[in-house]
């Protein structure tokens, strides 16, 4: 005898979806952080604070590019577990850091950089624009989940500029000869 039960339009949805999100995780390589520094933006009597955290990274296929994103990190006992789900709050700068070459060809709307945000189907990623016309490169960070993404976002331009090698002996930026 066979079975009558069917599943439901939104189950089948929500588990290709789910599918395809764990896929686009697997595929996709994506640039590692280090984290700069970080503030306290309140204080939680149980648990970690909640912050503001600063990370770095580098473009993995431009080199002479980094970007600096700071987001908002969730504190308390739950965010110390890893279950709290953070705020879709990101800020993006990147800048040339020497001189500009691709390691191989570049997409537009490749990801370039993905942190998860919450235990389960949230996350904040960056990813890139060429503007050829302009020769210039555009970061952009977002958060989005499974379901329903946040509108919040912020971009960066980059420039492409010819880059002066300096003598060695030239005093940094701010610094006295």
């Amino acid at each position: 005898m066979m079975s009558s039960f069917k599943r439901p339009a939104a189950a089948r949805r929500v588990t290709l979806a789910m599918l395809a999100l764990a896929g686009a995780f697997a595929a996709a390589p994506a640039a590692m952080a280090e984290q700069v520094g970080e503030v306290s933006t309140a204080f939680k009597l149980l648990g970690a604070n909640h912050k503001i955290v600063v990370e770095a990274f580098d473009d993995p296929k431009v080199e002479g590019v980094s970007c600096f994103v700071s987001r908002a990190k969730t504190g308390g006992i739950s965010g110390s577990l890893g279950l709290a789900e953070d705020t879709s709050d990101a800020s993006i700068a990147c800048r040339q850091t020497g001189p500009v070459s691709f390691t191989d060809d570049l997409e537009d709307g490749e990801r370039v950089f993905r942190e998860r945000t919450s235990i389960l189907f949230k996350t904040m990623q960056v990813v890139r624009f060429h503007d050829k016309k302009r020769n210039t490169l555009v970061y952009l960070v977002y958060s989005d989940r499974l379901v329903d993404g946040s509108p919040k976002n912020a971009i960066s331009a980059v420039a492409i500029q010819p880059w002066a090698v300096t003598d060695a002996a030239t005093p940094a930026a701010g610094g006295r000869r």
